[in-house]
C-alpha cells in the first residue's frame, strides 16, 4: 500500500475517535459541573482544557473558560482542529481522498456524518440541546467505525484504520481520567469520599462503560477499581492495556504482510510489556497524573515511529 494512503486511512481513524472523545469530554464537564465542588482545585470546565491540552489556543480566543464557550470550542469551532466539526470534516477528507479504498458502506457513513454536521451548522446554537449534539456525534463515530468492521477486507488498510483508532483511543481514554485528577482538590481527605465515587461515576458514563464495569467488579465504585478497570483490564474495550494490544497486533499483522520486522514493533511489545508489569497499587504509588502523563509521553513516541516508519513515504527501522 502506498503510504499517502495508509496515512490517510491511519488518519480517517483518529480523527474519528477524536471527534467522538471531544464529545465525551463535553459529556463528562456537562454531568460533572453539576456536582457542588466549591472547593475544587480548578473549575470542572477548566479541567478540560487542562487535561485534553487545549487550553491555550481556547483562552487566546474565548478567555474565561463558560459552558457556553466550551461547547462552541469543542464541538462547532473550526479553529479548534480537535474539535467534532474539524474532525469530522477531516475524517471525510481523508475518506474522499482514498475512497476506492473505502467499502461504499465505510463511505457512506462518513459523508453522511459530514452532511449531518452541515445541517446542525446551520441552525441557531440557542436550540441544539448539548446532551443531543453529544450522542449525535458518538453515534457518528460507531456507525463509522460499525462499517469499517462489518465491510472491509482484513488487509493492510484495515491494519492502518484500527492502529489509528487504538493509538487514538489510548491517549483520549488517559486524558478522561485526567480529567478527574484536574477536578479534585490535591487533599487526601477527599480520597474515597462519596463525591470522589460519584465523580469516577460520571467518568465511567462518559466513557460508555458503566454497566461494563458493574458487570466486571460489582459493588461500590471507587478509584482503584475504575482505574484497574480503564488501565489493566483486557475486558474493558477503552482500557489502555486493551488498546495497546490492539496496536501491538496489528502492528504485528503489517510485518507478516510486508515480511519486514520494524524496530516500531519491538517498541509497541515494549510498551505493552510495561503496562502488563503494572498494578494499580503501583499506579497509585506513583501517582495517576504522573502515570497517565508517562503514558500519553509514550504513545506519542510510538505514534512518531509508526509515522517514520509506514507513513513517511519510506520504510525505516528494520529490526
Amino acid at each position: 500500500m502506498l503510504s499517502r494512503t495508509a496515512d490517510n486511512l491511519f488518519w480517517i481513524a483518529r480523527y474519528m475517535e477524536r471527534a467522538d472523545t471531544a464529545a465525551r469530554l463535553l459529556q463528562v464537564g456537562s454531568r460533572i459541573s453539576l456536582i457542588p465542588t466549591a472547593q475544587g482545585f480548578r473549575s470542572e470546565w477548566d479541567s478540560l482544557l487542562q487535561a485534553s491540552g487545549m487550553a491555550e489556543g481556547f483562552g487566546r480566543k474565548y478567555g474565561d473558560p463558560v459552558q457556553r464557550n466550551l461547547e462552541s470550542w469543542l464541538f462547532f469551532d473550526r479553529d479548534n482542529p480537535s474539535s467534532v466539526a474539524s474532525c469530522i470534516t477531516s475524517a471525510r477528507e481523508n475518506g474522499r481522498i482514498v475512497r476506492t479504498a473505502l467499502t461504499t458502506q465505510t463511505w457512506d457513513a462518513l459523508n453522511m456524518a459530514f452532511q449531518e454536521l452541515r445541517q446542525l451548522e446551520r441552525q441557531e446554537r440557542s436550540r441544539l440541546d448539548l446532551s443531543m449534539l453529544t450522542d449525535w456525534a458518538m453515534r457518528q463515530a460507531a456507525l463509522v467505525r460499525g462499517a469499517i468492521d462489518a465491510t472491509l477486507l482484513r488487509n493492510d488498510g484495515y491494519n492502518f484504520l484500527n492502529i489509528g483508532y487504538y493509538l487514538e483511543r489510548a491517549d483520549n481514554t488517559a486524558r478522561l481520567m485526567d480529567v478527574k485528577y484536574y477536578v479534585l482538590l490535591p487533599s487526601l481527605e477527599l480520597v474515597g469520599s462519596g463525591l470522589d465515587n460519584y465523580q469516577w461515576s460520571m467518568l465511567l458514563r462518559a466513557l460508555g462503560s458503566q454497566r461494563a464495569f458493574h458487570w466486571a467488579y460489582g459493588g461500590d465504585v471507587t478509584a482503584a477499581k475504575i482505574a484497574d478497570f480503564l488501565i489493566l483490564n483486557r475486558q474493558c474495550p477503552r482500557s489502555l492495556i486493551t488498546c495497546l494490544a490492539g496496536i501491538e497486533n496489528h502492528l504485528g499483522r503489517l510485518a507478516k504482510a510486508y515480511r519486514r520486522e520494524m524496530a516500531v514493533q519491538e517498541q509497541a511489545r515494549a510498551l505493552l510489556a510495561d503496562l502488563e508489569s503494572e498494578t494499580a497499587e503501583r499506579i497509585f504509588d506513583e501517582g495517576l497524573h504522573e502515570y497517565l502523563t508517562r503514558f500519553i509521553t509514550g504513545t506519542a513516541a510510538l505514534g512518531g515511529a509508526i509515522h517514520d516508519t509506514y507513513l513517511s513515504g519510506e520504510m525505516r527501522g528494520c529490526a
